[in-house]
């Protein structure tokens, strides 16, 4: 089911003043106001890091057994599908190049060598005939620049493939006020093809906002339609013929969660299904960070319930299990969206629990953030994913960060 509208537009300050929506960008760019929530009264103005956490579906996905973590969390064995082919039982011998015969010269072969042994030869499937080491993939790490926003993306130390995906960019307003934006997608494992989910989300979901925010679409609604466009392309993977449904009746449709950013001169936006995460980190440290998102997971509907402590509900074994997804196998999709307005420069960090379980609350993100990293976010992105790697890179790990305010167009890393 497609919304129409999003219901949760609140436009929140960074200091607590009250500024609901009143519509203007900060910038001098005026958009329509979001439609309010509810009885059409505009809704009261939060602290940024307490935000009202909403859920969308209120149970963990088919298959999910208590325990299980989500997104990109499971082990062989518990719900990953390795995706790749059965061993044949005999192997056809090829015929002897008839060159050879005729005393020419053999074709050079180009085998690429194991990076682990450096001594065994790759065969087609990405392993090493000496020692069975997996190579590394195109994805296994990726970095990416695209103006003033930068990501970093890696597999980790404990997974087959990197099952997370990003997308970055910058454009400008039709006044030509800068505008840079991030969507990172985190694959759900115990799904099928949650790498191909969190691909496709996050495409859709960049090439929407590239789309809608030159045209003069509200950054708010732009993100709620991108959420959408998101669940959309995520869905379209389950469209398989039913012969291919046959043989894997088991498996889940494919899934992915999703967490976006965009920011402007004076506005800064987020959306999120699941439970990715955006925080914000400003350049002077003597003033709080804030987590801008509520996780749609199981240990954010105890704490939202008063029946748990923060502390007790994320050591529970329960915690990863998300509430909201997109995947044609989630309940009426409800994408979040939420607008601030800081009143000082910072980083807006937007990643996937691969970074924030080392570092979960918006102080220890805020300890491991670079003090450049508005001025220089593919370095910052960069010392995130490895404070990821170096606490035991467990799950896959992505990471965007984006200055604020957008600078002029231009402006990149150092």
């Amino acid at each position: 089911m497609v919304p129409a509208a999003s219901q949760d537009h609140p436009t929140l300050t960074m200091t607590g003043s009250a500024a609901p929506g009143d519509g203007t960008a900060g910038d001098g760019v005026a958009w329509p106001a979001p439609e309010p929530a509810g009885s059409g009264a505009p809704p009261a103005a939060h602290q940024p890091a307490d935000l009202p956490g909403t859920d969308s579906g209120g149970a963990p996905l088919p298959g999910h057994e208590a325990g299980q973590e989500s997104g990109a969390g499971q082990e062989a064995g518990s719900g990953v599908r390795l995706d790749r082919p059965d061993e044949p039982d005999e192997y056809p011998l090829q015929a002897p190049d008839p060159r050879l015969a005729a005393g020419a010269a053999a074709p050079a072969d180009p085998a690429l060598l194991c990076v682990a042994c450096r001594a065994g030869r790759v065969d087609s499937d990405g392993y090493c005939e000496n020692c069975g080491h997996a190579q590394p993939r195109e994805r296994d790490h990726v970095e990416r620049e695209s103006g003033p926003v930068a990501a970093v993306s890696d597999r980790g130390l404990r997974h087959h493939r990197n099952e997370d995906a990003f997308a970055v960019g910058h454009t400008t307003l039709p006044d030509g006020t800068p505008v840079a934006l991030a969507v990172v997608c985190d694959g759900v494992s115990s799904a099928t093809r949650p790498d191909d989910a969190s691909l496709a989300a996050s495409q859709a979901a960049g090439d929407t906002l590239l789309a809608a925010l030159p045209r003069g679409t509200h950054p708010q609604q732009a993100m709620h339609e991108a959420i959408v466009a998101a669940a959309q392309a995520v869905n379209a993977l389950a469209e398989e013929p039913a012969t291919a449904r046959e043989h894997t009746p088991h498996q889940n449709a494919p899934a992915c969660t999703i967490v976006g950013a965009v920011v402007t001169s004076g506005l800064l936006v987020v959306g999120w299904v699941g439970d990715s995460r955006a925080y914000w980190v400003p350049t002077d440290r003597s003033t709080p960070p804030a987590r801008l998102t509520e996780d749609d997971s199981w240990a954010a509907q105890m704490v939202a319930a008063g029946l748990m402590s923060e502390a007790e509900a994320y050591a529970d074994e329960r915690a990863h299990a998300i509430t909201g997804w997109l995947g044609a196998d989630a309940y009426e999709l409800e994408p979040h969206t939420a607008s601030f307005k800081p009143d000082r420069p910072g980083a807006v960090v937007v990643c996937t629990d691969g970074l924030w379980n080392y570092a979960e609350t918006a102080e220890e993100m805020s300890e491991v953030v670079p003090p450049d990293a508005a001025v220089r976010p593919l370095h910052g992105a960069r010392v995130l994913v490895g404070h990821a790697l170096d606490g035991g890179g467990h799950d896959n790990v992505t990471v965007a960060v984006l200055p604020f305010p957008a600078p002029p167009q231009g402006a990149g890393s150092a």
